[in-house]
């Protein structure tokens, strides 16, 4: 298992396209991963889920990842949700 925190950066939070792609990058890992807002979670691999968490602008969310590629998936989502482009 794995875990990272992280603050959106994006100035429109976590909404429509910056949510679509961390949805997209979500579904390429095969762990299991859940995105937390405060006592609110989701499954990081469905948009509707990830869209109720309602995360603006310098909100913090915790990824947690449990499989093989947990470790990567973190880092990659993170990389992305703190203003980066994700690293291959």
């Amino acid at each position: 298992m794995a875990s990272i925190e992280v603050t959106v950066t994006d100035d429109v939070g976590l909404h429509a396209r910056p949510a679509a792609l961390f949805v997209r990058l979500a579904k390429t890992f095969q762990s299991t991963i859940i995105v937390r807002k405060g006592d609110r979670e989701a499954n990081a691999k469905s948009i509707l889920r990830v869209l109720t968490l309602e995360a603006l602008q310098g909100d913090v969310l915790r990824i947690d990842a449990d499989g093989e590629d947990a470790e990567e998936a973190v880092q990659r989502l993170h990389d992305l949700l703190a203003g980066g482009t994700p690293h291959e």
